[in-house]
């Protein structure tokens, strides 16, 4: 059955389809020119067909509609004989959103195949065009949102993603807890909420500053957009107009002024959760006419919800690197020990990247006849692990320190436990290990000599009192933790006021930079002139760090002093007892020439006890040395390495009370292991 009004060759309804078509369509001639347009195209022109016809397209085309593609697609679609797809947007000026045009452009063909006019239709693809960008913007947020571990900048990635985005305004508040690190609470749903702002970002033209910027505090009252947000935990929606958002504006007389004349048109405060945690909130202003919708709230679900898990995760992370932060400097010395050898200066830096602080660690440590041991070492990892270790191995040294063994024996011991260690922590984690380079070097007053040894770690730089510098070649031995391979010690002589610098390897690689080359670079710093060695630490530093290093840095610069004859004597002593009388004699001599008399019966009760047990158990030669230094030292060496052991004599026992009696008359006593023999000293104090 024919249509009502039809024709035998259908004409009239092929005119009523044409005309009544749902979307634009128009024919243009091969010269652009209008030839028809249905009622859908003439009601998005906003013009008449018959005014239209005949004249060159783009006329009568709104402004802000792409215009130069779509004419050159029309005159590709004449050029080539091919049909075209082209995209075209456009935004008019109280619009907020681009519309988004799917153009489908073909040739019309006369009955002799030759291209006379070519058709258009336009689809309004504004929706999937949203949706794309809704999905490029889901997709962008993965790339630009948690680059870091650091809670201010994964903050203002958020900003500037959202900002212009589908926003003028954006601002992010986190909880007090959170930028310490610690786990947030909202508190009751009527309380006042205290939130830190971390980011802030606008990019409107003229726009006020903030009233509260990156960094300062603000306290919320409970009926505002953003403490409701956090106590709901869902999106609010408010703008001007509304009771709420009017009565907080007014509750801030200063947020009021600042906003005067930017027309808020729409508020959307977006809680920060993650893990069922509330982190913060992000707020969200436009000043554009159309208000925020239901897609824009959806969107700034996904991305808020995204973005706190970066702000857990960096919450996380702070908290562990504060925790790491803080049990490694309690673990590291706090101010250099009272001593005499060197003037020390010292400084620890840890890393700022998101590996974690790490296990460098640095010591110094009195050793007994005025020496002092400077320590250097760097662990293996980072983190609590990395920092506890360290903990442990600086322990360590401390304790075979004072047993008084030499730098190379004692990385050796130092080697032993690290691989007890390394045993012990891969019984609890499969594929734990345990490493570490160490620098042990003993400075030595008297002699002016300095024994080094190193397990994997760079050699110490020397800055000589003529300016010259060099590089202590030391035998460098395996990294802690290998076993089954020796280390070596490398002697050398200094003259008063040489600089040694001993560091960990992340002050000459920072950057990046090749060690040879950084330590170059060391060399001439410290070799330049320093009102002090706390300011040359601080230039040195500054000089060769950048502002955020990737690794931690341990630095220790001492400066050597020398003892001359008037603070140190030493006699040979005959081996027999005839020697005893003697020793005393001339220790009795020499404090009363250093104006140390009062110290003079018990340094004589000292010595003759010392030397008597030399000459009984042990072997010539025997030796008496005396040092006035902040205390009085007193050592008796003889060429025997067995060492005596302090015992509590019984009642009726006619000898072992000697070293007893020593103990309790001294400050401090021991035995230190020569090549030759042993040295057992005593300390005293001189007030």
């Amino acid at each position: 059955m024919e249509p009502q009004g039809g024709g035998d060759d259908g004409r009239p309804l092929v005119e009523w389809a044409f005309r009544q078509a749902s979307m634009s369509f128009s024919v243009f001639g091969v010269d652009q020119r209008y030839l028809r347009l249905n009622d859908m195209a003439v009601r998005l022109m906003g013009i008449g067909e018959d005014v239209l016809r005949g004249r060159v397209f783009p006329d009568g085309v709104p402004a802000d509609v792409d215009q130069r593609g779509t004419v050159d697609a029309l005159r590709d679609v004449v050029a080539t004989g091919e049909p075209r797809h082209y995209e075209g947007y456009n935004r008019a000026p109280s619009e907020v959103h681009e519309h988004a045009w799917s153009l489908e452009m073909w040739p019309v063909r006369d009955p002799a195949g030759e291209v006379c006019a070519v058709a258009m239709a336009a689809f309004d693809s504004s929706e999937q065009y949203r949706a794309r960008q809704r999905l490029a913007v889901l997709d962008e947020a993965a790339v630009s949102i948690g680059t870091t571990l650091d809670l201010d900048r994964t903050a203002h990635e958020l900003a500037a993603l959202v900002v212009p985005q589908f926003a003028d305004f954006a601002s992010v508040d986190l909880l007090a807890p959170v930028v310490r690190g610690e786990e947030p609470a909202t508190g009751p749903p009527d309380a006042a909420v205290v939130l830190h702002r971390v980011a802030h970002l606008s990019t409107v033209e003229g726009s006020p500053e903030p009233v509260i910027g990156p960094g300062a505090v603000d306290t919320y009252p409970a009926y505002s957009p953003p403490a409701r947000a956090l106590h709901l935990g869902r999106t609010v929606h408010s703008g001007s107009g509304e009771a709420d958002f009017e009565r907080w504006m007014a509750s801030m007389p200063s947020r009021a002024s600042r906003i005067n004349g930017f027309a808020i048109t729409s508020l959307m405060a977006v809680p920060l959760i993650a893990r069922d945690t509330t982190l913060g909130v992000a707020v969200l202003f436009r000043t554009r006419p159309e208000p925020f919708g239901e897609d824009d709230f959806a969107l700034a679900r996904e991305l808020a919800s995204r973005a706190a898990v970066c702000l857990d995760n960096a919450r996380r992370y702070s908290r562990e690197r504060i925790t790491a932060l803080t049990l490694q400097e309690n673990l590291l010395p706090h101010r250099p020990p009272r001593q005499s050898a060197v003037d020390v200066a010292f400084r620890y830096l840890p890393s700022d990247s998101r590996a974690g602080i790490g296990g460098d660690w640095f010591d110094v440590i009195p050793l007994s006849g005025s020496r002092t041991a400077l320590v250097v070492g760097d662990v293996v990892g980072h983190g609590i692990h990395a920092s506890a270790t360290m903990g442990r191995l600086r322990t360590a040294v401390q304790t075979l320190a004072d047993v008084d063994l030499p730098p190379d024996e004692l990385l050796a011991h130092l080697d032993d436990l690290v691989l007890r260690l390394g045993s012990d922590e891969c019984g609890h984690a499969a594929g734990s290990e345990v490493g570490a380079t160490c620098l042990y070097a003993v400075y030595d007053p008297v002699a002016r000599a300095l024994s080094v040894a190193s397990a994997g770690h760079p050699p110490p730089v020397l800055v000589l009192p003529d300016g010259a510098t060099n590089v202590v070649e030391v035998n460098a031995g395996p990294v802690l933790g290998v076993g089954g391979l020796p280390f070596e010690a490398t002697e050398l002589e200094l003259p008063e006021g040489t600089l040694v610098a001993l560091f960990s390897d992340g002050l000459i690689e920072a950057a990046g930079q090749d060690p040879d080359e950084g330590t170059d670079r060391l060399r001439r710093i410290l070799a330049a002139p320093h009102t002090s060695l706390e300011g040359a630490c601080d230039e040195t530093l500054a000089a060769l760090l950048p502002r955020r290093p990737a690794d931690d840095i341990a630095l220790l610069l001492a400066r050597t002093k020398a003892m001359d004859a008037r603070h140190v004597r030493v006699w040979d002593l005959e081996p027999d007892f005839a020697g005893v009388a003697a020793a005393r004699k001339h220790a009795l001599a020499q404090l009363d020439a250093w104006g140390l008399t009062e110290v003079g019966f018990v340094t004589e009760l000292v010595v003759s006890e010392l030397v008597t047990n030399a000459i009984r158990y042990g072997s010539a030669p025997v030796q008496l040395r005396l040092i006035h230094d902040d205390s009085l030292i007193c050592e008796v060496s003889d060429s025997n390495p067995t060492s005596p052991h302090l015992r509590r004599a019984r009642i009726f026992d006619e000898g072992g009370r000697g070293l007893l009696l020593v103990a309790q008359l001294t400050n401090r006593w021991g035995t230190r292991h020569t090549p030759t023999g042993k040295t057992i000293w005593t300390e005293q104090a001189l007030n």
